[in-house]
């Protein structure tokens, strides 16, 4: 196999790194099991980076590298895959199929935005509609396959204005992506690092306290980032100019219908999603696990009287190998805090005396910029999320605000069309549809990386805290 100069300098990093921790003087403090943690994570990480392996491929062989050597025992990897995270994950996907087979998005999207009078009434409207995606279909990419007809019947009807095709082409993407923190089931870094925060800190955040925590941040930061995208890439002319969508013209380019009375069901499909989301969100008032109410929604859905799916299809449409990552992944991060390795990494840290600002600015910074390493969310949830938990505790912050703030901050992942799965499939939409080029990527991520880095600080540090996570790590009874 032969390996670019990339590959090659990744490889001979880690490696370097394995060479030296096999070398019993250097690091006297680190045991046997945190030496081979620290060398599966750096040639896992290395790999996550460089090599042309699936992500799921490299996770799967880094568990069972621990498990092998005895660093976590089986049951710990096994039982990763039975979180009841990965349930309520697992039920959501066969709930959103459900609701594409329906039409409802198509529906819902046409409603939207056909009252739209001005460019920046569009671009605000289908933010706001991307948003509300977030509680129906779990995942960023999931979401992005959903709302591409939507885009592709808008670039139609707009075909003889480039600039708003080439503006809509980058919103949607955008905003999929930083609306994702509205939901626990938005991304599957948010699982990840629910998962960890309950293993180390017996923390436990549920769909409803996600929900509080992250829909703000979804709301506030989508329509940033959707003024932003207004104002790099279009003219002063183009937004000045009325736009006129009709529910006839979005008809004429979708396959699907977008008006007229809703059928059976698509009726059913959106009393079972209302109810479903209802439940969720009422979680404190009945007790009922959202795992569990996304299992009776899912055996509905796919339910031969009521059901609008079948539910083969319905579990056919579920990322097994995305499940299969996360588990293996969250795996690894237990591995690295039991070991010890987490603690002696973050153990030379300045973390002493540093202000919890500074701390919370440089986990924001770093969660921001990983996505130039890391392309996957959940690797990059997987790897700094144990790291920011330990340092938080050396640092006397909260290590829930820390991994939130981290996770938060590793939503924005545009700035190349590969580092995120929505901004690959908008780069290369069907039907010559022309759509944005590396330069407006590179032109909106020095604008909006900033502005979303201080957004994530400024919750952490002035909102969150009035939502009930402070900043500071409150001192043991």
């Amino acid at each position: 196999m032969n390996l670019s100069l990339r590959q090659a300098v990744w490889l001979c990093l880690a490696l370097s790194l394995c060479a030296l921790l096999a070398v019993p003087g250097t690091a006297p403090e680190l045991g046997g099991e945190a030496r081979l943690t620290l060398a599966v994570f750096a040639l896992a990480t290395c790999a996550w980076i460089a090599a042309p392996v699936d992500d799921t491929y490299v996770a799967l062989g880094a568990g069972l590298a621990l498990t092998a050597t005895g660093v976590i025992s089986a049951d710990t990897l096994f039982s990763t895959l039975g979180d009841e995270t990965i349930w309520l994950l697992i039920c959501a996907f066969v709930l959103a199929a459900a609701v594409t087979r329906t039409g409802l998005a198509g529906r819902a999207a046409a409603f939207l935005v056909s009252g739209a009078r001005t460019v920046r009434q569009l671009v605000h409207l289908t933010t706001a509609a991307l948003v509300v995606t977030a509680f129906a279909v779990p995942a960023t990419s999931g979401r992005a396959a959903l709302a591409l007809p939507v885009f592709l019947a808008l670039a139609q009807v707009l075909a003889e204005r480039r600039r708003l095709v080439v503006m809509l082409a980058l919103l949607f993407p955008t905003v999929v992506l930083l609306s994702a923190v509205a939901t626990l089931i938005g991304a599957g870094a948010h699982l990840i690092t629910v998962s960890l925060l309950l293993e180390r800190t017996g923390e436990r955040i549920g769909f409803v306290e996600w929900l509080v925590l992250g829909l703000p941040l979804a709301v506030v930061s989508s329509h940033l980032a959707a003024e932003t995208v207004l104002w790099t890439t279009t003219r002063r002319a183009d937004r000045r100019e009325p736009v006129r969508i009709t529910v006839t013209q979005l008809q004429e380019h979708s396959p699907a219908a977008v008006s007229g009375p809703l059928t059976t069901a698509e009726t059913r499909c959106l009393l079972l999603l209302g109810t479903v989301v209802a439940l969720w969100c009422s979680e404190p008032l009945h007790g009922v696990s959202p795992a569990v109410v996304a299992l009776i929604g899912a055996v509905v859905a796919s339910s031969p009287a009521l059901g609008t799916v079948r539910l083969k299809e319905g579990l056919g449409s579920v990322p097994w190998p995305m499940l299969l990552f996360m588990a293996a992944t969250t795996a690894m991060g237990v591995a690295l805090v039991d070991s010890g390795a987490a603690g002696w990494l973050v153990g030379g840290l300045p973390v002493d005396g540093i202000p919890a600002w500074g701390f919370l600015a440089a986990v924001v910074v770093v969660g921001t910029a990983a996505h130039l390493v890391l392309q996957s969310r959940s690797a990059r949830s997987s790897v700094l999320v144990p790291l920011v938990i330990a340092a938080a505790v050396a640092a006397g912050v909260n290590p829930v605000a820390a991994a939130l703030a981290s996770t938060a901050a590793a939503g924005f992942c545009q700035t190349l069309p590969a580092s995120a799965k929505p901004v690959a499939l908008f780069a290369e939409p069907p039907d010559g549809v022309p759509t944005f080029t590396p330069g407006h990527l590179l032109r909106l991520s020095a604008v909006l990386a900033p502005l979303s880095a201080a957004l994530v600080l400024c919750f952490a540090l002035f909102v969150w805290p009035l939502l009930g996570v402070p900043v500071l790590l409150e001192p043991q009874p």
